[in-house]
């Protein structure tokens, strides 16, 4: 894990115990993913509304804490701003809302939702031959969902090039409709598909930036709780779980143990 990843987590783990919400082990595996993502793509954290920028949508919105930490680590706010998440009237919603936060592009959270938004958008945007890029980021657990693969299929049929769905393979969905080889499903669809290790920061930047003749899809292999023993290993009991003072410290340590 590198070090800039490793005090991400550690903010999450903060936050999270001081306000008593946050998916900690969902988040922990699309940490590097986010990273990537905003380290190549086109923005601009002091002008959010800039025009020529490309639009990321964080489709699997119960990880809205995730990319609140990103999104401060690459200066669209304060750091310290992020004390007030989940606190009553708090712009820092337990899923993202567009209006309150600056770089969040779709308020999401309701499951399955975010992929048609970014279809739409990429449609548009190729409608008015804008060469901005659209990508998202979905869970394999919300891939349960009708919604996501009707999405594909339009956005495949219409060749949407300017289209990257980031799949969080974290193997959510072994609880629920367990999806194996999400790539050759999405290569049966038609797209251009890659599968990496969703926590190798240098190749998802490589495979977010590669052209495409139309739909791009990364499946991200991720790990639930990736940088903490104790998340990965009950990653159930921590789904909505916070720590206290001693599991807070404990998680650290772990985190501090697989920093490179």
């Amino acid at each position: 894990m590198t070090p800039v990843c490793a005090e991400i987590r550690k903010r999450m783990i903060d936050i999270s115990m001081v306000s008593g919400h946050g998916h900690l082990p969902s988040c922990f595996s699309v940490i590097e993913i986010l990273y990537a993502v905003y380290s190549v793509i086109k923005h601009d954290p002091k002008n959010p509304l800039w025009e020529e920028r490309d639009i990321f949508i964080l489709s699997k919105g119960h990880a809205a804490l995730a990319q609140y930490c990103v999104l401060a680590e690459f200066g669209y706010f304060n750091k310290k701003d992020l004390a007030a998440y989940g606190a009553f009237m708090s712009n820092f919603g337990c899923h993202a809302d567009r209006s309150k936060i600056p770089g969040v592009e779709a308020s999401t959270g309701s499951l399955g939702h975010g992929i048609g938004i970014a279809v739409g958008m990429a449609l548009a945007n190729k409608i008015k031959k804008h060469k901005r890029r659209i990508l998202t980021l979905i869970g394999d657990g919300e891939a349960n969902e009708g919604t996501v693969w009707e999405a594909m299929m339009v956005a495949e049929n219409l060749k949407l090039s300017n289209l990257t769905v980031i799949y969080d393979n974290n193997l959510s969905h072994a609880r629920g409709l367990q999806i194996r080889n999400p790539a050759e499903r999405f290569r049966a669809f038609g797209c251009q598909v890659s599968e990496v290790s969703g926590h190798d920061i240098a190749e998802l930047k490589k495979k977010i930036t590669e052209s495409a003749d139309t739909v791009k899809v990364i499946v991200a292999n991720t790990q639930k709780g990736y940088g903490c023993k104790t998340l990965v290993d009950n990653q159930y009991e921590w789904h909505r779980k916070s720590p206290n003072a001693e599991q807070k410290n404990k998680l650290i340590e772990e985190i501090c143990a697989e920093t490179i």
